[in-house]
């Protein structure tokens, strides 16, 4: 796969340098600000111990809880949170200036799983966070849909995508758990041994992520992330082939200026369309461009990329949210355009547990969570949640994937029969004392064990 190239680029600078060359009102197609439209756009055997309740509220006395994510639509919830991750990402100081490219409805979708068997503040956190609907046939509904829409095969473009539960073979989990799953989110229980192998499990369930994915996401899980406390693995995949309506003339195809800031840019391979045909759905406003390039399709709406094209790509984003998104896609107007639209390929990987702490969900992270909606205890938690995603944007088409991996882990304090793990593999603080007396002789720490 091909490397990320940088890509958010100050497009007020773009918009200056076309203006000096008398191209203002031939703007449409410098660049691209679509990491995150292209998926919205796109989406416009464990044994069972006793049922479960649905998840119901239960927040702690004294303490404020995010407000709730109502009863919109699944498709609201997830547009919404598209762009509350796009913001999170974009002020991350670890991805200043970087490209930018996720798959919403991936992370929705495996969390809105989680989410099911989540309890109390944990629930409320994640249903807030992701902006779920509270009622239960809504919310399983609506993501039974939406896939059910995903997956119905349209001749035109290839677009898929799965979900599956992995699980500890020895652990009970609860059986209405299981079903709520496999019924509303098709997510099947494979069992598998993370108790002894921890390793192997993890590449069986890469494994299934690269088979779903064509081979474009490869070790979404990283090595150590399956570990022997490890209970639940919730793994989501969605993969994207279309081509364009009106495709790309390669021979057309010119390495140009791309302006990444004043005075700074860098040659890249810009495709265009120029001609009479070159008709598409566009909208303008005093401070951005709007381009819709549709994909081929046969059934139903089909799918489009949103391409908005500022003059001001920080005011742009400050404002940008799926409102605005809705607003543009209905300004839209059929007309001709000149189109120079840069060719690229965007490979990102998030490790999201930080991220979705600070967005509003930190409980789920920490030894207060509540999972017991999975297995009727508290002894769970979720220790890690990967996002990776893969985009490559050419003269035909677009091809597009990316997974999403939850692993819920055992809460190391707990007592019982479960073997505890000492893995002394950070700074720690030692001593040497007397057992009659318990008088400390020696005292110290250790920082770097192989330093003198």
């Amino acid at each position: 796969m091909i490397p990320s190239k940088k890509f958010v680029v100050n497009a007020r600078d773009i918009y200056q340098h076309a203006k000096r060359a008398g191209m203002k009102h031939n703007r449409a197609g410098l660049v691209l600000l679509a990491s995150v439209v292209v998926i919205a756009t796109v989406l416009a055997g464990c044994t069972g111990v006793q049922d479960a309740a649905s998840p119901e509220p239960t927040p702690p006395a004294g303490e404020d809880i995010p407000e709730a994510g109502g009863n919109d639509s699944v498709a609201a919830g997830n547009n919404r949170f598209a762009f509350d991750l796009y913001q999170e990402l974009r002020n991350d100081p670890a991805y200043a200036e970087e490209n930018l490219f996720f798959s919403p409805y991936s992370i929705s979708s495996a969390l809105a799983i989680t989410y099911e068997g989540a309890r109390g503040r944990t629930a409320d956190e994640i249903r807030a966070v992701f902006h779920l609907p509270v009622d239960d046939t809504a919310r399983r509904e609506g993501f039974l849909a939406i896939d059910a829409g995903i997956n119905s095969e349209d001749s035109g473009y290839t677009l898929r995508t799965a979900n599956a539960l992995w699980a500890e073979e020895t652990y009970p989990f609860l059986q209405d758990y299981i079903e709520t799953a496999g019924r509303y989110y098709s997510a099947n229980v494979t069992n598998l041994d993370f108790t002894t192998q921890p390793e192997a499990s993890r590449i069986t369930i890469n494994r299934w992520v690269e088979e779903r994915t064509n081979d474009l996401i490869k070790d979404l899980l990283p090595e150590g992330s399956i570990s022997p406390l490890t209970r639940l693995v919730i793994t989501n995949a969605i993969y994207f082939k279309g081509t364009w309506v009106k495709q790309f003339d390669e021979n057309k195809t010119a390495n140009l200026h791309f302006w990444k800031g004043p005075g700074e840019s860098v040659l890249v391979p810009m495709m265009q369309r120029t001609d009479e045909e070159a008709v598409y759905g566009y909208a303008e406003t005093d401070t951005l461009q709007v381009l819709e390039m549709p994909y081929a399709h046969e059934n139903g709406a089909g799918l489009s990329m949103l391409v908005i094209l500022p003059d001001e790509i920080e005011a742009a984003e400050e404002s940008l949210d799926a409102q605005k998104i809705e607003d543009l896609r209905q300004s839209l107007t059929e007309r001709r355009v000149n189109v120079y639209f840069p060719k690229f390929s965007l490979e990102t990987t998030y490790p999201l547990a930080g991220t979705l702490a600070a967005m509003g969900m930190p409980t789920a992270f920490t030894d207060a969570a509540d999972l017991s909606g999975m297995d009727g205890t508290q002894n769970l938690f979720v220790s890690s949640v990967v996002h990776k995603a893969f985009v490559d944007v050419n003269e035909e088409g677009t091809e597009a994937a990316a997974a999403t991996g939850v692993i819920i882990n055992m809460k190391t304090s707990l007592g019982g029969d479960e073997t505890p793990v000492f893995r002394a593999d950070h700074p720690f603080i030692f001593a040497i004392l007397d057992n009659d007396t318990g008088t400390i002789l020696f005292m110290g720490r250790v920082v770097d064990p192989v330093s003198p």
